[in-house]
């Protein structure tokens, strides 16, 4: 069953954009992509927007294309990074603009978290399950955008950004805001002992500890849970976090999922920007 009292709302058959965000600044415009609507064919049936999943490259420009036209954003203007599971941050300018938005290797080299204070950029990332952040702060612009699987979670991504922020942009972590977006849910997504090993080493505090174990060595971990328990740890403040309900393995007529799917499936996209 949909989630229909989420952070995130469906504008389009192909989109879920944001609403309701507290002092957002002016011309943001933010959100998420669904699996329907597009050209691919199956496994990546049909709105897949990922460059790197061995789908037919015309079918995914199409559906790029297509995004841009719902956003009123042109291609030109994306940037995009080749991600790798880890924590590096890079500042996008206007130079990087269209990075990535053709070819997977021309994205921003070994990246999970792009932000800007730039307008008329859009930063984007794929996801199958992993966890899509996204921050943004009113009096300076910035926005931003991670993808944080449980590697680049217990990386903390999450809190680099805000650190990064504070320490290069100049901004009080507790003017920061953050939305955790649809992910795998703890209802479907099991790990193991290794993994839990990194998600304890992340968690600095004696706080409730996001997993329940649910046989010998096996946890269902929530993913979303952690990554605001680490943003709490980096300084923001709790009001100014937002989590999205959507599971994407549950939500099989919304979104792909790598798990659910088994490997074979396309890419979400999400997406942040300010117009001028």
């Amino acid at each position: 069953m949909s989630n229909t009292t989420d952070v995130f709302k469906q504008e389009t058959e192909q989109l879920l954009t944001l609403y309701s965000l507290k002092e957002a600044p002016p011309g943001l415009i933010a959100g998420f992509t669904t699996k329907r609507g597009g050209m691919s064919k199956d496994p990546f049936t049909s709105f897949n927007l990922g460059l790197h999943v061995k789908d037919q490259h015309s079918s995914v420009m199409d559906n790029r294309k297509k995004l841009s036209q719902l956003l009123n954003f042109s291609l030109a203007s994306w940037v995009c990074a080749e991600q790798v599971h880890g924590s590096k941050i890079t500042k996008v300018e206007k130079e990087h603009a269209g990075l990535g938005t053709e070819e997977y290797k021309d994205g921003i080299k070994e990246t999970d978290g792009l932000y800007t204070k730039d307008t008329d950029i859009l930063l984007t990332l794929c996801y199958a399950d992993c966890v899509p952040l996204f921050f943004y702060e009113n009096g300076s612009g910035l926005v931003g955008a991670a993808h944080a699987g449980w590697k680049g979670t217990v990386k903390d991504i999450a809190g680099k950004m805000v650190r990064t922020w504070e320490k290069d942009e100049g901004i009080n972590r507790e003017r920061i805001h953050a939305v955790i977006g649809p992910s795998i849910g703890s209802c479907c997504y099991v790990v193991d002992d290794y993994v839990l090993g990194y998600v304890d080493k992340a968690l600095h505090t004696n706080s409730s500890k996001p997993y329940k174990q649910i046989s010998e060595g096996q946890y269902s971990l929530d993913l979303k849970e952690l990554n605001k328990k680490l943003l709490l740890q980096a300084g923001v403040k709790e009001e100014n976090i937002q989590v999205s309900g959507f599971c994407t393995s549950c939500e099989e007529e919304l979104f792909f999922s790598h798990r659910r799917d088994m490997g074979q499936t396309g890419r979400m996209l999400s997406f942040i920007g300010r117009r001028s």
